[in-house]
């Protein structure tokens, strides 16, 4: 995997400079952006039930008949691999009484309805009905769970929330396809992931993400604030997606040293705004999964922080580097970020000024609002 080396000598450059990359003015953002139940509810239907998202990334079940369920926005979701090793997303809902045939994650080759004993497979095929006789005419074929648009590429399996729609994954990513092939994620080893939800908007939550301004000030104890330039920031966008390097402290060894390596993984770290709900938080040794979603109010949001390593783990030792690797970053997003965070949702909900404002010093934050607002209809100034 090879990133252009032109990003760390950029993120060089703005260190050096004392500057970063800003858009062309400041932001003002209406709070009904963040607080309108209403556009809650577009978001929902128009674009988060509409667009492909990535579900789980394909480590995650690597091997046939592995599989994993998951709740997206209220709908238990059911990821397996079938025998021939292609990746399905189903609804996780009985076609007989609606009960759900799976929980967990593991490797299964049935899945049995705890209600009736209902059976289906891997390819979500319905394979055995106990009282066969009491549905005696019915084909069923036509009864296997209902599967949802679904693609496995560039180390995810995606879906549309939509049964009946088509998916393209090209038209989604387009140009910025090549960035994520070029990391390999199939090839990462899966590590863990922890879930909770927090008092803010998805939207703000996902800004987080964005800007360094904040690093100084939330994470001044941890290793981001510790090791990352502050209010510095390499910024490239493709469409509705957008990349941010954050330049490590360790970027102006190469002031002295221009013979070092200038691998971007090594001096900074790259993260990756995936339209319209996920984070991508890569480091040298692997990558946060960052999924914000909305979870039913417009200032409560749902989060999944998964990790996977570079380097999948072949023994325990190994295995518990990466456990301390990512309670180390775990509790940066859980115990920094979300605990700043739920105070600007009851900014959001309470404030009484009649808009945001966001500086040129957060480019991504504007990206990531401007697309949003465009799909939504909401005017910006």
């Amino acid at each position: 995997m090879t990133i252009d080396h032109t990003l760390t000598e950029r993120g060089l450059s703005l260190v050096n400079g004392k500057t970063t990359d800003m858009a062309e003015s400041v932001l003002r953002v209406p709070l009904h952006y963040y607080r309108d139940p209403k556009i809650t509810e577009i978001e929902e239907s128009s674009i988060l039930r509409r667009t492909p998202l990535a579900i789980v990334p394909s480590a995650q079940i690597p091997n046939c008949h592995d599989y994993v369920v998951r709740s997206v926005l209220g709908d238990s979701l059911l990821v397996t691999r079938d025998a021939s090793g292609r990746a399905h997303v189903f609804l996780n809902y009985c076609r007989h009484r609606g009960a759900m045939p799976a929980c967990g994650s593991g490797n299964s080759r049935r899945f049995v309805c705890p209600y009736h004993a209902w059976n289906y497979d891997t390819a979500g095929k319905l394979v055995r009905v106990p009282g066969r006789a009491g549905f005696a005419g019915v084909d069923h074929d036509s009864y296997g769970l209902v599967e949802l648009p679904n693609e496995e590429r560039f180390g995810f399996v995606w879906a549309v929330l939509t049964a009946g729609v088509d998916i393209d994954l090209d038209a989604h990513l387009g140009d910025f396809a090549p960035e994520l092939e070029q990391w390999n994620y199939a090839a990462f080893g899966y590590h863990d992931q922890r879930e909770f939800e927090s008092e803010t908007s998805w939207k703000g939550a996902l800004e987080a993400f964005a800007e360094g301004y904040h690093f100084p000030f939330v994470h001044g104890q941890s290793v981001i604030g510790q090791n990352t330039v502050a209010n510095t920031h390499v910024y490239d966008e493709w469409g509705r997606h957008h990349r941010i390097g954050f330049p490590f402290n360790n970027i102006t060894d190469l002031n002295e040293n221009p013979g070092e390596d200038w691998d971007p993984v090594l001096r900074m770290g790259v993260i990756y705004w995936i339209y319209p709900n996920l984070i991508l938080a890569n480091s040298p040794v692997g990558v946060e999964i960052i999924d914000i979603l909305p979870a039913g109010e417009p200032t409560r949001c749902s989060v999944r922080h998964s990790w996977m390593a570079r380097y999948p783990a072949t023994d325990d030792a190994q295995r518990a580097f990466h456990d301390q690797i990512y309670d180390q970053v775990h509790a940066a997003v859980r115990d920094e970020d979300f605990v700043m965070l739920p105070q600007c949702g009851e900014g959001v909900r309470h404030g009484q000024h009649d808009h945001m404002l966001i500086g040129r010093n957060e480019i991504g934050v504007q990206h990531m609002i401007r697309v949003l607002a465009g799909e939504l209809g909401v005017a910006l100034d």
